[in-house]
């Protein structure tokens, strides 16, 4: 999602981002991850082939961000996922701040609590889930 986002903004009024993977490149080059290593098949390798390290690049979200308008955003990140480390979205977050040339909504919720599924249980999945439908909806000025 953040890589379309960085193309073509324009095709979204909001956008909801819940643990996105978006430091890929910076990911791909740190061996010491759980999943690097693992996934190389799926991604390539960035340290040790050049051609995997541009081709990651080209399209790595956080470091594709530009200075233009972007939809409402609301990114979502879990203090212990250990699938997608919370550094990844909070500094994302940060970024498009400093370069986004709008004023639409850009949020971020950490859950305190949850992992890479976020807050365990079913109540908490839904409360979620509700949280995430009622940004949307807010943002579409939808009334209910």
């Amino acid at each position: 999602m953040g890589a379309v986002l960085n193309m073509y903004p324009r095709l979204f009024s909001s956008v909801v981002m819940a643990v996105p993977f978006v430091d890929s490149l910076t990911t791909n080059l740190d061996h010491s991850l759980p999943l690097t290593v693992g996934e190389f098949k799926e991604f390539g390798n960035a340290k040790k082939y050049k051609k995997h390290f541009d081709y990651i690049k080209s399209y790595a979200p956080y470091n594709n961000i530009k200075k233009q308008k972007y939809p409402n955003i609301l990114v979502t990140t879990s203090l212990f996922d250990n699938r997608v480390l919370f550094d990844e979205p909070t500094k994302y977050v940060a970024k498009l701040r400093q370069y986004k040339k709008d004023k639409n909504l850009l949020l971020l919720k950490t859950e305190m609590k949850g992992g890479h599924g976020g807050k365990s249980g079913r109540d908490s999945g839904i409360e979620e889930m509700a949280f995430d439908y009622s940004f949307i909806l807010k943002m579409s000025k939808t009334k209910v």
